[in-house]
């Protein structure tokens, strides 16, 4: 018995372990998840400066739950590092939209394929929200090209027809795209529309007027 307290120790030694690391990498986590929120928040107040300092510091976070987790494989994969790659992967993906800039690359995070996929997915998706203020500040032009490439990124994600477990689940962000795809490309007709008869109203309203005089 006294050989089994010893394995005992050298087992209770390593999930202790286990669950340090655990502890601070979901801690960092979680603390990327919310910085990603409020970058994105920054986003879409127009603060970019504020936007790319807070996506950076959600990089470090996760670069050192990475280094937390990597020693465990089983806990690196339990699915809360790559919720917060995802996230990470969004906000970076609608930067780039938003500013024109090239997509950011999977190796240049450093993430899982399915993280990447459904970031970009959602940051698509995020995108709508600015398409909308874009239309109520009369920038057409600006949310057409948006739109653009909204549907550019659907486009290719609907190619990656491989099961859930292979994706994380792409199939559903995909749907959730295309239903966000649709009520955008809707509204952006009706709002070009209106646009067009409120122009045409106004030339036969100066014409009349010069008529008059």
């Amino acid at each position: 018995m006294n050989h089994w307290s010893e394995i005992a120790e050298q087992l209770r030694q390593q999930v202790d372990a286990r669950h340090h690391a655990r502890e601070q990498g979901l801690q960092a986590c979680r603390k990327a998840t919310q910085l990603c929120a409020r970058a994105i928040r920054s986003l879409h107040r127009h603060e970019f400066d504020a936007c790319r300092e807070l996506l950076t510091q959600a990089y470090r976070e996760i670069s050192h739950a990475r280094e937390q987790l990597r020693p465990f494989p089983q806990i690196y994969h339990a699915g809360f590092l790559q919720d917060a790659e995802k996230e990470l992967v969004e906000g970076e993906t609608l930067y780039a939209i938003v500013l024109g800039d090239a997509l950011p690359e999977p190796d240049e995070l450093g993430v899982d394929v399915g993280a990447y996929l459904n970031g970009v997915a959602e940051a698509a998706s995020e995108c709508r929200r600015y398409v909308l203020d874009l239309l109520r500040a009369g920038e057409l032009a600006h949310a057409e090209t948006l739109l653009g490439v909204m549907d550019e990124i659907y486009d290719e994600l609907v190619t990656f027809d491989y099961p859930d477990a292979v994706t994380s689940g792409l199939r559903r962000a995909c749907d959730a795209l295309r239903a966000v795809l649709e009520r955008t490309r809707a509204d952006l007709t009706l709002t070009i529309a209106q646009k067009e008869l409120e122009n045409t109203l106004a030339s036969v309203y100066q014409a009349l007027q010069e008529q008059q005089t």
